[in-house]
């Protein structure tokens, strides 16, 4: 199954309501950070969150999301946009623990329990829009439910799952996220949260091949959901040589000497997606005169 993601609503506009498959999107986050099992599920949860936050913006409208914990795997910092696309990266991608008192992968001792979830969105024309919240829970899930409930006063429940296979690649990744509208009505969210006590976790239904329309429906109950649209998913990097040429640029001609002569040359990595971008001495050279013309 192709990554993708839906927009919907349940029970006749009461609720508000979307769903993931990133298996192949995280995929690509742990090929390209080798991330450890902990690290991954962490990463993977955060991405997958982000991306259907990113189905909440509009047009060219951005969110940058930062966690920050005082476990050991350290800032994780995750961007999406309203098209599906999402990148992030981790501080330390290789932390392993045995797994928690459930069976799982303890992500909870990875990211911490103290710290904060940080939400920046860039709504255009400078208009940022930023919250913040503290860590509840270190288990990402828990920790974007309360954010939402504190921070943009929406109750929201929020599932996140990563199944990792034994060699470390990512066997199933994805998501889920309910907002209950003004005047929902407690018939319903109790009907919700009957459902929600008895479904299973959200890794599991995307490794049996549930879609993301089938998590809805086991979420909210058969003929309860309405779906809007859908638009595909996947990691997409923004970074290029010209970004990267134009923040050594930013460095003023004093800095770009002293690289000419130190290294005769730059290298820019990207926090990302690792690429890295070389400049010779005759680009730097080319970068001065510009400066000085």
């Amino acid at each position: 199954m192709k990554d993708y993601l839906v927009r919907g609503l349940g029970f006749n506009g009461q609720v508000r309501v979307f769903a993931a498959c990133t298996t192949a999107t995280v995929g690509e986050a742990q090929r390209r950070h080798h991330t450890w099992p902990v690290v991954s599920a962490a990463l993977g949860r955060s991405m997958t969150a982000a991306v259907m936050m990113g189905a909440m913006l509009k047009g060219e409208e951005k969110i940058t999301i930062k966690i920050e914990g005082n476990g050991p795997i350290g800032p994780m910092v995750i961007d999406s946009n309203a098209h599906g696309e999402v990148r992030g990266f981790v501080t330390n991608p290789h932390v392993h623990f045995d797994l928690n008192e459930h069976g799982k992968l303890d992500v909870r001792a990875g990211v911490g329990t103290e710290g904060a979830l940080t939400i920046v969105k860039d709504l255009g024309l400078r208009d940022m829009f930023s919250g913040q919240t503290p860590i509840v829970s270190g288990e990402i899930a828990e920790d974007f439910t309360y954010y939402f409930a504190t921070s943009e006063q929406v109750p929201s429940s929020v599932g996140l799952g990563v199944l990792v296979n034994p060699d470390n690649t990512i066997l199933a990744a994805g998501g889920f996220i309910l907002q209950l509208m003004p005047g929902c009505e407690e018939q319903t969210i109790n009907q919700i949260e009957q459902h929600l006590a008895t479904i299973e976790p959200v890794s599991k239904m995307i490794e049996k091949g549930f879609t993301p329309e089938q998590i809805l429906e086991a979420v909210l109950g058969e003929g309860h959901l309405q779906i809007l649209d859908s638009m595909p998913v996947e990691f997409k990097c923004q970074c290029s040589k010209e970004r990267f040429g134009a923040a050594i640029l930013g460095l003023g001609t004093q800095e770009i000497r002293e690289m000419i002569e130190e290294d005769g040359g730059a290298e820019a990595e990207c926090h990302f997606c690792l690429e890295t971008y070389h400049f010779s001495k005759e680009e730097l050279e080319g970068f001065i005169d510009e400066l000085n013309a």
